[in-house]
């Protein structure tokens, strides 16, 4: 039995799902002319009651063409020290908005109101402008931790009188919407761009989308288009979002509930020496001193389970929609199994 517990982007497109896909209307996505993906950027538009979407390959080009769109020239960007767009994202706020960026120590990945305004800096010739604040909810390296509306609405009221833009990373906002039950909509008016991702826990095999006010998005169009992201017949793949949103949100919960057997696990090991608190599918878990992410994800991998190392000694383990409750019973087996002392 393998468990590919390395990240919800390793799911694969149901059979139903492919169906769906080779059975829409195509056309020039380039010249607007797509029916399929028209139909998913209304559709996301919709649900976050919003003028515009636009449908691009991934959430490393929403969110770059969202710092571009806000940061503007000599522009500085704030965000939580592990946030995707600074950590993972190739240094592309710097190559692609020529932006700076003032990094926040959060909480499991979350950040206040009171941090924000606290690393604003003086009007200086020295100092770039702070323009835009991402917020990542869920947190990837806080451990799917998530930000609820009144977070938001505490940060936005400290930022009022500051004239800073918040951009939304939703890469994973969904898993956070399956736990706190709120409108999308809600989410919506409190932000002046937000990316989600169709291809993590939705299981689609490609795609995310950006959200924002016409305007926006028709500079958006623009840059995706400067970037390499202007597709042509992509409603083929536009469709398996529209499937996912139509189908998949409603079981984002069983993943959560695998992630907390796994964690609770965890959390009886000795070889462990912390669990991050888990909200929705991620798990981050400390090894002891005498042992390194390398030697554990050996033993894991040779028992069929594998994982990621977020450094020498910390691990992330993701659920997903391809796990099944007997794969995670296997997985807590072999999590009780191991004994330091007799590596596997």
């Amino acid at each position: 039995m393998e468990v590919n517990l390395m990240s919800d982007t390793v799911t694969r497109p149901s059979e139903k799902m492919k169906a769906f896909m080779f059975d829409v209307p195509l056309g020039d996505d380039v010249f607007g002319q797509d029916p399929t993906v028209n139909a998913l950027q209304d559709k996301v538009a919709d649900m976050f009651g919003r003028e515009a979407a636009l449908y691009c390959p991934s959430g490393t080009m929403t969110n770059q063409i969202a710092l571009q769109l806000h940061c503007g020239q000599l522009g500085a960007i704030i965000c939580e020290k592990g946030a995707h767009v600074y950590q993972y994202e190739t240094g592309g706020y710097a190559y692609n908005a020529r932006a700076a960026v003032n990094l926040i120590a959060g909480r499991f990945g979350k950040i206040t109101g009171d941090q924000i305004i606290s690393e604003l800096k003086p009007d200086h010739d020295w100092y770039s402008r702070s323009r835009v604040v991402v917020i990542e909810n869920t947190s990837n390296t806080g451990g799917g931790t998530f930000y609820t509306l009144s977070e938001v609405d505490q940060i936005r009221d400290k930022l009022a009188d500051t004239g800073l833009t918040l951009h939304l990373d939703g890469a994973r906002l969904f898993n956070a919407l399956a736990e706190t039950g709120d409108d999308p909509a809600l989410w919506g008016s409190r932000f002046e761009t937000i990316s989600i991702c169709l291809s993590k826990g939705l299981g689609a095999p490609v795609g995310s989308v950006l959200i924002g006010d016409k305007s926006l998005i028709r500079e958006a169009r623009r840059l995706r288009k400067v970037m390499g992201g202007g597709m042509r017949q992509a409603g083929i793949i536009a469709a398996a979002g529209i499937y996912a949103l139509d189908h998949n949100l409603s079981r984002l919960r069983e993943d959560h509930d695998h992630a907390k057997q796994i964690g609770l696990a965890l959390e009886e090991q000795s070889y462990v020496s912390s669990v991050n608190p888990v909200m929705t599918n991620i798990v981050i878990f400390e090894l002891t001193d005498e042992l390194t992410s390398g030697d554990f994800l050996s033993y894991l991998a040779g028992q069929g389970v594998l994982g990621v190392p977020l450094d020498q000694k910390r691990i992330r383990l993701v659920t997903h929609l391809d796990i099944t409750s007997d794969m995670i019973e296997h997985t807590v087996k072999v999590l009780y199994q191991y004994h330091p002392s007799k590596p596997k």
